[in-house]
């Protein structure tokens, strides 16, 4: 089922670059940096979250759609930045050159920018066609606070002054809160919404994608000093060579092991509550597994 939900928002983001694009009457370089570094081959996670919880509760993923392929969106800016010399410095995302390695730093930057309202964009011109007005500003709402100072930039510009310097267990739990997690947090806070499940329970499956973001950093701290930079489509070792705290220089690779396992029970015990049963969930907390076993 990852995979089906993976190709219907590749197939639908293709529509959405061709169908804005082809109105723009200046470059197209915008448009092709923007959607290069969005349709670069990934595991969707976000998207296939927001999709996953919205099916879980009876909703129509096709409605969904719009939402997942925005949280693509978002994400893809939030790497291009990311990724750009004046923060993370990197050449590589998941496999191929980064955005500012083929466009250009200026380029990039403002892919990266353009991408931000190009989700929101989606968000208004699709969803209105389907929900209340009431409904979707408060999904824009959500997407606009996770996309900036309130949410991912919160997390990016906290990352940015922890570097090369000794920051405690809180600063570092902040950094990943926000940076990575707050993303996986809009992902189900959508899919709920769209869902229209009750608020006792968006609350438990918000609690649930706070969780999964937490692992999902310990994973990717594991991950960065176990694997090849081939395998990893980024370069390995960043975090150590940038004297960062992770949850593996904080504990120690066994131990960052532990809470990575630790989490996903706790999440499983979420579901169990919920009486939710997800072959997708399931799936993707093996894929991560199968990447830290052994290593």
């Amino acid at each position: 089922m990852i995979n089906e939900y993976k190709n219907l928002v590749v197939e639908e983001l293709n529509k959405y670059f061709d169908e804005y694009s082809c109105n723009s009457s200046y470059s197209s370089k915008i448009w092709e940096a923007m959607r290069y570094t969005t349709l670069l081959e990934g595991k969707r996670l976000r998207a296939v979250m927001c999709l996953e919880v919205a099916n879980l509760f009876n909703a129509d993923i096709v409605d969904v759609l719009p939402c997942a392929c925005s949280l693509e969106i978002m994400h893809a800016y939030s790497l291009i930045h990311d990724d750009l010399p004046c923060m993370d410095n990197d050449d590589l995302r998941r496999g191929k050159p980064t955005n500012h390695k083929v466009f250009g730093e200026a380029v990039a930057t403002l892919a990266g920018d353009a991408l931000i309202s190009f989700g929101g964009q989606i968000l208004i011109d699709k969803l209105s066609k389907k929900f209340s007005s009431e409904l979707v500003l408060d999904i824009v709402n959500d997407y606009l606070k996770t996309a900036g100072a309130l949410g991912i930039v919160a997390g990016q510009i906290a990352d940015i002054e922890a570097e090369n310097r000794e920051i405690d267990f809180e600063n570092l739990k902040y950094i990943h809160k926000y940076k990575t997690g707050a993303l996986f947090n809009c992902a189900v806070t959508m899919g709920a919404k769209l869902a229209n499940i009750r608020h006792e329970i968006l609350l438990k499956l918000q609690k649930y994608a706070d969780n999964f973001g937490v692992l999902f950093q310990v994973y990717d701290d594991i991950i960065d000093c176990t694997l090849s930079t081939n395998e990893l489509g980024k370069t390995a070792g960043k975090d150590y060579f940038s004297n960062k705290l992770t949850y593996v220089s904080a504990f120690g690779l066994p131990e960052a092991k532990n809470i990575f396992y630790s989490l996903i029970e706790k999440n499983r015990d979420i579901l169990n509550e919920l009486e939710i049963k997800s072959s997708v969930f399931e799936d993707i907390y093996n894929m991560l597994i199968s990447k830290v076993k052994g290593r």
